[in-house]
């Protein structure tokens, strides 16, 4: 054990010739404590809506989505499925067809996507789960249905319960027609369920069976907008996307849970850390009340400054001594804001301390945290506690060596 640290572990529980330093002292390392408890906790609330947020988005949007690189469809033969089916990590393999179509529900009218998917689909993101009324039927028999995202089901003020009021979908033609011709293809579609799922979503989709959408739109068995696949449970992802992408070449985008949505992680990535950078802002005030608890140490500690330099300790060792009891008042501190952030997190998690007013998907505030987080933040701390001890360090080598006579 090196002699300055020796010295500047002794300073830290010494007795102090006043009592407020020690109430100072107390004070700079609740601050730290409070400092830290709240980077830890304002990231593990960050990652928990981050959590939250991808799990909804995973009710809709598959682990892996196979597009075509250029046009808004692709052929998707039988042998193309049967290989993709037949890759060790590929569990369940849906086909979708989306386009976007006008609707009309008893004189409310309004804008979404009409999604036509298979009977894999729900296996593939368990969106059944997410029905809130109703139930997930897309066809009964001869007759078409769809299940609507809440938002559409608000805007068009659609009863699922009433099955014999129909919901008329309006798809433009393509087809050069003459001058009193529809511009429009019309069909009628039965409500049967509606799923809440997240904004995006619940605003503007709608589904149906695929038979309807491709006879909606006039195009061939085996179109689709997207292959969507779910994969095994333990498989790699990323090892099934790499084997999908060297299947099936340049000619089609493969992307996973992540590219589907990276804007929006982005995002929650930015204002994760913008989050993070205000709370380290409120701990550098708090480091002021260490810069006061130290100084007042280097006051109360003149006197044996004064013998140590006269004994042949260097300038250098006297800032180290004080560089290292500002550490560890930080230490102590970020220990003790560990501890405590530990502890909140736990009550949380299980008891749920505070909540989330009604309304939203959750009622209480949702938490995660995460062991890379606690880098950044054991960094930031030592990092300002380093920094508020310099200026005492530089009080205490300016203590002139003296020897005092008995």
């Amino acid at each position: 054990m090196s002699f300055p640290f020796l010295i500047a572990r002794r300073y830290l529980f010494a007795k102090r010739s006043t009592n407020a330093i020690n109430i100072i002292t107390g004070i700079s390392v609740l601050g730290v404590a409070i400092g830290t408890a709240a980077l830890v906790l304002v990231l593990s609330v960050f990652n928990g809506f981050e959590d939250l947020l991808a799990g909804l988005f995973g009710h809709f949007n598959p682990q892996i989505k196979v597009t075509a690189a250029k046009g808004k469809t692709f052929e998707a033969d039988s042998l193309l499925l049967t290989q993709l089916r037949d890759l060790p990590g590929v569990m369940y393999l849906s086909e979708t067809l989306e386009e976007i179509a006008f609707f009309e529900y008893e004189g409310s009218q309004d804008f979404g996507v009409l999604k036509g998917v298979d009977e894999s689909f729900a296996r593939v993101n368990n969106i059944d789960s997410t029905v809130r009324e109703g139930d997930y039927i897309l066809q009964v028999e001869d007759r078409n249905c769809v299940v609507m995202g809440a938002g559409v089901r608000n805007k068009l003020s659609v009863n699922v319960h009433n099955v014999l009021s129909a919901m008329t979908v309006y798809m433009p033609t393509e087809e050069a027609g003459g001058v009193l011709d529809k511009p429009f293809k019309t069909r009628f579609v039965y409500p049967m369920g509606t799923f809440a799922i997240q904004q995006d979503f619940d605003n503007q989709y709608v589904l149906t069976n695929i038979a309807f959408m491709r006879d909606l739109l006039g195009v061939p068995s085996g179109t689709v907008s997207s292959l969507e696949i779910r994969c095994k449970p333990g498989a790699k992802v990323s090892e099934v996307k790499k084997q999908i992408r060297a299947m099936l070449g340049d000619s089609f985008t493969v992307r996973d849970e992540y590219e589907q949505n990276e804007a929006f992680f982005k995002v929650m990535q930015l204002e994760k850390w913008m989050g993070f950078a205000i709370t380290s802002l409120m701990l550098v005030l708090m480091a002021f009340n260490t810069i006061g608890a130290l100084w007042m140490i280097v006051l109360d500690k003149q006197k044996d400054i004064s013998i140590l330099k006269s004994m042949g300790a260097t300038d250098n060792m006297v800032h180290r001594i004080f560089l290292l009891e500002g550490l560890l008042l930080t230490l102590l501190g970020m220990g003790i804001g560990l501890v405590l952030a530990l502890g909140l997190y736990f009550a949380q998690k299980t008891w749920g301390l505070v909540g989330i007013p009604q309304g939203f998907l959750v009622q209480s505030y949702p938490i995660a945290m995460r062991m890379g987080d606690f880098v950044p933040v054991i960094l930031t701390v030592i990092g300002i506690g380093l920094l508020a001890a310099l200026p005492p360090a530089q009080r205490a080598v300016r203590v002139p060596a003296y020897l005092r006579e008995e």
